[in-house]
């Protein structure tokens, strides 16, 4: 595959087939953790090396399944390797930066269940992505999910600081606030879809 393709598949797993904005997977930590700025760079920092290293591993993990002709347990050998890597992440944040890793909370833990994760990891496998591609698209998704979360939590922020009417104070504006980021995003979806 050449540049240019791998460049429009990062693109468009950035933009276009973001997780959290167009295919609406991984919400929990995102209302979750997005009420503050840092909580919400810590979590996407996780979920970054989270969905890249599991992308490669489960590409990798994908080829000896087929090998081995149990193709039928992907979802829960894909799950065992974002469990473990999960748990990596959160002995390196509690040994690292304590103060994040309780600021995070019981989100931390749920990167295991984050359906975004586990969404990457079958989508590679079912489009049949080459390692190349696998790694552009794990890059490109686990960017476009960071960048949303970190975009997310600084309109919360704003909105904290605004005062508002009582029946919009809280998740309510969050969810209005939510939607209103994921009609900006449906703006891309002229670009090519991968």
């Amino acid at each position: 595959m050449d540049a240019a393709k791998l460049f429009a598949l990062l693109l468009a797993a950035m933009f276009v087939n973001n997780f959290l904005l167009s295919r609406f997977l991984g919400l929990c930590p995102f209302f979750g953790v997005s009420k503050s700025m840092d909580t919400a760079v810590g979590m996407s920092m996780g979920v970054v090396f989270v969905m890249l290293v599991a992308g490669i591993a489960t590409w990798f993990l994908n080829l000896l399944l087929i090998m081995w002709h149990i193709e039928f347990l992907q979802t829960l050998a894909f799950i065992l390797v974002i469990a473990a890597l999960v748990q990596l992440i959160e002995i390196f944040i509690k040994k690292v930066n304590p103060s994040l890793y309780s600021a995070l909370g019981i989100y931390l833990p749920l990167i295991t269940t984050n359906c975004a994760i586990l969404g990457l990891a079958l989508i590679n496998v079912q489009n049949n992505f080459t390692l190349m591609e696998t790694i552009f698209n794990s890059v490109g998704s686990a960017v476009g999910y960071s960048m949303a979360l970190i975009l997310f939590s600084s309109l919360r922020v704003k909105l904290d600081i605004e005062e508002l009417p009582a029946a919009f104070e809280g998740m309510p504006a969050a969810f209005i606030t939510a939607f209103i980021l994921s009609m900006s995003f449906m703006a891309f979806t002229g670009m090519i879809k991968v």
